[in-house]
């Protein structure tokens, strides 16, 4: 065969083992991993890795993984799907970055081994409550303040990204605990800086119930005692 005609079907082979392997990564079975108040799953993040639209190292980029939070806390992401292409583990992952509710794919090498938490957490804007599901079942529920109109907490879907006991001192506007949450506000927050929507106490607890934050929920302080021994790092967050 002449040497064109081998270059034009050598490079016609690889089109179609391209069009091929792309295939088998589109066909490649989708696990779903987490079912929030069941079985959850989170991960903590090993190695700041590119999140992506597929699960390929050529997709495009989503974001960019943390080994940090802004507080200084080991980092960690949602588990939702798991696939493997090409003999690679990959895991689907909800973000802590804007716009919310933003997922991508990463190496599952990235992060820790998938670590298991059996709660969910439901807060309505709307009544103004906060609920824990345990196992299927109603454990805690409680009033809150949530974000001013001008400054309103985000809905969507998110998870606890870590805890911070005294934060700010004694008499602190977050009262003894405060939880970090992936949720961003594009206005402000009561946080430092803002941005960062968290779930914490009160030193006003007679404003409460009602829309009385910067963007963040607020319980009494005997209530979110009583949440931090039911509810750890890596609880799933509803928000309506």
């Amino acid at each position: 065969m002449p040497v064109k005609k081998l270059v034009v079907a050598a490079a016609a082979t690889l089109v179609a083992a391209a069009a091929v392997s792309e295939g088998t990564a589109r066909a490649a079975e989708v696990e779903r991993v987490s079912t929030p108040g069941k079985t959850s799953y989170f991960a903590y993040v090993n190695r700041a890795e590119v999140a992506r639209e597929e699960p390929s190292p050529t997709a495009k980029k989503v974001a960019k993984l943390t080994l940090r939070t802004p507080e200084k806390t080991d980092d960690l992401v949602f588990v939702l799907d798991r696939t493997e292409v090409d003999g690679e583990e990959w895991l689907r992952v909800r973000l802590p970055v804007r716009p919310n509710n933003t997922t991508g794919w990463v190496p599952a090498d990235a992060v820790s081994s998938l670590q298991p938490v059996n709660t969910w957490l439901k807060i309505s804007t709307k009544t103004y409550k906060i609920t824990l599901i345990k196992n299927g079942k109603k454990v805690f529920s409680a009033p809150i303040g949530v974000g001013q109109s001008q400054w309103p907490t985000p809905k969507g879907q998110f998870y606890i990204r870590a805890k911070l006991k005294g934060y700010g001192g004694k008499g602190s506007v977050y009262g003894p605990l405060a939880y970090i949450t992936s949720a961003t506000s594009d206005t402000l927050t009561d946080w430092p800086g803002g941005g960062l929507v968290g779930v914490h106490g009160t030193n006003q607890p007679g404003i409460l119930p009602g829309r009385v934050s910067h963007g963040c929920v607020r319980l009494k302080n005997a209530d979110i005692l009583k949440l931090e021994k039911l509810m750890p790092v890596g609880t799933p967050i509803t928000i309506t």
